[in-house]
Order: C-alpha cells, then sequence, then structure tokens
C-alpha cells in the first residue's frame, strides 16, 4: 500500500444544515458532516478505512477518477473535494487504538495502588513492554 492517496469526493449540500459525502471510486464510502471542516476531517476519515479494509483484505485499491470528468456529472448543490489520506498515520492509529481488558488482582493490591496514585493501565502497558522485550512504540 502507498503511503499518501488523494481521491475526489462529492460533498452535497442539497439538504441542509448537513453535508453528505460519497466517494465514486468507492461504492457505499459515505459520511456527512455539519461544515465544511468536519466534512474535510468525516472524509479523510471514511476514506482512510476503506483503504485500510481493501489492503487488508488484499483487494485492489482503484484509480482515482479524474476530477474534470466528474464536475461534468454532478447535481446542482454538489462540489467536488480532493481528500488527502496518510496511509502511515491512519494505520499506526489503528494499530495503536487502546482496548479495554478486563484485569483481576487483589483487593489489597487495588487498595494500595489507589492509595498510592497509580495508573493502573499504565502500569500495566509498561509491564507488558518491558515483559514482551517490545522495543518501539506506536505513535497515537
Amino acid at each position: 500500500m502507498r503511503q499518501k492517496y488523494i481521491f475526489p469526493a462529492v460533498f452535497d449540500y442539497s439538504e441542509p444544515p448537513g453535508i453528505s459525502i460519497s466517494f465514486p471510486d468507492f461504492p457505499g464510502c459515505v459520511s456527512e458532516a455539519d461544515d465544511n471542516e468536519q466534512a474535510i476531517n468525516m472524509a479523510r476519515d471514511a476514506l482512510s478505512g476503506r483503504i485500510y479494509i481493501l489492503d487488508r483484505d488484499g483487494e485492489k485499491i482503484p484509480v482515482p477518477s479524474d476530477p474534470a470528468k466528474l464536475v461534468k456529472t454532478l447535481q446542482p448543490m454538489q462540489a467536488i473535494a480532493l481528500i488527502d489520506v496518510n496511509m502511515q498515520i491512519f494505520s499506526a492509529i489503528i494499530k495503536g487504538r487502546s482496548v479495554n481488558k478486563m484485569c483481576t488482582i487483589p483487593a489489597w493490591l487495588a487498595y494500595e495502588g489507589k492509595e498510592a496514585g497509580i495508573n493502573f493501565s499504565q502500569t500495566l502497558q509498561e509491564a507488558l513492554i518491558q515483559k514482551l522485550g517490545v522495543k518501539h512504540k506506536i505513535p497515537v
């Protein structure tokens, strides 16, 4: 997978106050937003997610459509926005996401840790990194 991609998105303003977002190259990849700034962010998130899943599943990532040709297909109240995504950052975020794991410890240890102001999640992460010999941390 390449590190960066740019794909055209269609921003549809026909049903105020929101903006509907779709990608001609990715049928079913849609989102919505309240304003243009949020629309760009939501479009990036949707596009990154779709590309990530296609790559993960070994499917082909399409060639971006020509925006000049897409403009001719637009309806009133629609516009083309070019959406750029950095898949290296997105992959790091996905791989670095936190998950909730249930952990059981003796009550006295929980009490002592709380009294000492220990962050149990951070302490467990540090212990696992040390125990597993992890040499790097994924940036989030």
